[in-house]
């Protein structure tokens, strides 16, 4: 989610009085539900979203047409999130939904407990799934499909075997803010690292890892970074040996198929 302004400080703000209403993980996973219920009915309701926005609305006049129409629905820690938002400024009116679909993945990552590790692992080998499954990823992006049809095929794939956070991000993924389902459980994947203050690194390499190794990239790269690194681990054979990470915009790559691309740059050069 790329917010700017004065939405990305809402959002800051608005994430800080989440924490207070998401520390028992049962009460987190009810408020995640209702906030994308919410974000889903604002992304519906062109009209009702541009008042809820409108600077030159009273404050009081907002909070109560939100709390009347949308309020009433959910629970009472996900109105008082409501209420707060839209008592704040925003720099585009579609920012709203964004932002409480973010603050309802934030919600479902802390209602996965102490399990955030494997929340975070979920959520990656779902997207690889979804990514090198063209039959798989057509029926999710079909657009004749409904969603309900969607989150039917997410229940056969993933119920009894995932997380129930993984399962409602994933569900979520179906009918979000975002391009494709892969591009959401990637963002999906971040937001759920920076709950916990990580940063996320995809690391190629052409055999398994063993768990001391793991444990010295880890490291190494949390040194590096200043911060946890959760490291996502590819095996892919056409590095043929080394490894490449990929954290953010950065990219070290050390693998024998780099070194022999540039070895053969340098012979036709």
């Amino acid at each position: 989610m790329d917010l700017r302004g004065a939405s990305a400080d809402a959002v800051a703000a608005l994430t800080d009085e989440l924490e207070a209403h998401t520390s028992d993980p049962s009460a987190a996973a009810t408020i995640s539900a209702d906030l994308f219920s919410i974000a889903a009915a604002l992304r519906g309701e062109g009209a009702l979203r541009r008042f809820l926005t409108d600077g030159s609305v009273p404050t009081q006049a907002r909070q109560g047409l939100a709390g009347e129409v949308l309020g009433s629905k959910v629970s009472e820690a996900a109105s008082a999130v409501l209420t707060s938002a839209v008592a704040r400024r925003w720099t585009l009116t579609r920012d709203l939904a964004d932002a409480l679909e973010h603050l309802g993945v934030v919600a479902a990552v802390r209602s996965a407990g102490n399990d955030s590790g494997r929340l975070e692992d979920e959520l990656f080998g779902v997207g690889q799934v979804v990514k090198n499954n063209p039959s798989l990823r057509d029926a999710l992006s079909d657009p004749v499909r409904s969603v309900d049809d969607k989150a039917a095929l997410v229940d056969d794939l993933l119920a009894g075997k995932a997380l129930p956070a993984t399962v409602a991000l994933v569900k979520q993924a179906l009918a979000g803010s975002y391009r494709t389902v892969s591009a959401a459980l990637q963002a999906y994947e971040r937001a759920a690292a920076e709950v916990h203050g990580q940063g996320v690194a995809t690391v190629r390499v052409a055999r398994e890892l063993t768990p001391a190794e793991t444990e010295r990239l880890s490291r190494a790269l949390s040194a590096q970074y200043g911060r946890p690194v959760h490291l996502n681990l590819l095996v892919d054979p056409a590095v043929l040996g080394g490894i490449r990470v990929e954290i953010g915009d950065d990219v070290i790559d050390g693998t024998v198929s780099s070194r022999l691309d540039d070895a053969r740059r340098k012979l036709v050069g």
